[in-house]
């Protein structure tokens, strides 16, 4: 599900990543991050989780606040 939120969203003109950090993950912190910016979004936005469905999650949840639809 993840590539296709990216996918959408790169349709959308918004700039996302994903990404892990394994250092952070041995330190036991939330080790996900995803990222986005630009097309209708007014400012960049950040999510954190400890896995990527829960980062996924807190993202999705975000960009709908942002007034994005996201369709997943």
């Amino acid at each position: 599900m993840t590539l296709l939120i990216l996918e959408w969203l790169g349709e959308q003109g918004v700039n996302a990543m994903i990404r892990v950090d394994a250092e952070r993950a041995a330190d036991n912190a939330p080790a996900w991050t995803f990222a986005a910016s630009g097309g209708p979004l007014d400012q960049g936005m950040r999510a954190d989780g400890r896995t990527v469905q829960q980062c996924m999650s807190a993202a999705v949840a975000k960009l709908r606040e942002a007034g994005l639809s996201v369709p997943f």
